[in-house]
């Protein structure tokens, strides 16, 4: 009987409907053990001894670590793959997949929540109640301001209602961008320079590509308007930490929201800590209730499909293997 390992922890040792899509599929479902990190190399190997399929979360899937597997498929729980060496993955004939359309309405919200959290202060005003502070400062609204989108693909698209129902008006950049999508939700696409000076705020949700790492640098955050805030709900390799954290020492920005970081979890002795006009959260955008559900059943499915012999075109990221490709 094939083995399937679970690693997302929101996951592990809690079955269902995924569980039950891969044990019907003729799997055995195996988890990590009771608080164990799967993110380091001895460990991650150690799990993956036997294992043939992987419903992964974000481990460190590099060449010499799928070199020493058997493993025939990686199914990420979610639409980023940066962790997964795919170039390895195809040459290895490990077939790769994500879960499109289960998470976007998820980090949508969670972009418009980052937003108001920094531009209304919640997290420095709660803070301040409990401790018998009674301040009232008040804060720039976001009616009537422009919400400036970089990455308009399924995510970026997914934000574009929901700041226009707050009023803003948006603006986007994408190299790839729909037009149509544009043109008919009433947004000016512009270069990246253009959507800096113009935005007053910057919602991140491009892919990590080698020309989007660190696209978000001194340069490019001197471009921002001053008072604009920024937001990271796709990667943390798209920005630059030092170079934010010099733009917040110079109070270019009324603040930042980031749910990625360079390093996850972010360490404790991470500069971005010490401003509170930065809010930060535990990589979350993608999870709600029902993301979590669909991304992880979408998950599963791709894993059986592929086992018995289909292919689950709209999932799989290196779809140069599926000719000839067989379990």
């Amino acid at each position: 009987m094939p083995r399937v390992l679970v690693t997302p922890t929101i996951l592990r040792n809690i079955p269902g409907d995924y569980s039950e899509i891969l044990l019907q599929g003729g799997f055995e479902v195996v988890y990590p053990p009771e608080g164990f990190d799967t993110f380091p190399r001895e460990n991650l190997l150690k799990v993956l001894d036997g294992i043939d399929a992987m419903l992964a979360s974000t481990e460190p899937m590099t060449r010499e670590v799928l070199a020493a597997t058997k493993l025939r498929a990686i199914a990420r729980m979610g639409v980023g793959y940066d962790s997964i060496d795919i170039a390895a993955a195809t040459d290895l004939g490990i077939v790769v997949t994500i879960t499109p359309g289960t998470l976007e309405e998820s980090v949508a919200e969670h972009a418009i929540a980052l937003m108001l959290g920094v531009t209304r202060g919640l997290v420095q005003r709660d803070r301040e109640v409990r401790t018998g502070i009674w301040s009232r400062t008040p804060l720039p609204r976001m009616a009537g301001k422009v919400f400036g989108i970089v990455g308009l693909g399924r995510i970026g698209r997914a934000v574009v209602p929901k700041a226009q129902g707050m009023g803003m008006t948006v603006i986007a950049h994408d190299p790839f961008a729909d037009q149509d999508f544009a043109t008919r939700h009433g947004v000016t696409l512009m270069s990246l320079s253009e959507l800096l000076e113009s935005a007053d705020v910057v919602s991140l949700h491009p892919p990590t590509t080698p020309e989007t790492v660190n696209l978000i640098n001194r340069q490019t955050l001197a471009r921002m308007k001053s008072g604009a805030v920024l937001i990271n709900t796709a990667r943390g390799a798209v920005l630059d930490e030092d170079a934010l954290c010099e733009a917040l020492d110079r109070g270019h920005l009324l603040g930042a929201a980031l749910d990625v970081f360079k390093t996850e979890p972010l360490p404790t002795t991470s500069p971005l800590l010490q401003y509170d006009n930065v809010l930060l959260c535990t990589h979350m955008g993608g999870l709600d209730c029902e993301s979590q559900a669909a991304a992880s059943s979408l998950a599963a499915l791709c894993i059986v499909d592929l086992h018995q012999g289909r292919w689950p075109e709209n999932c799989v990221v290196n779809r140069q293997l599926r000719d000839g490709w067989k379990w």
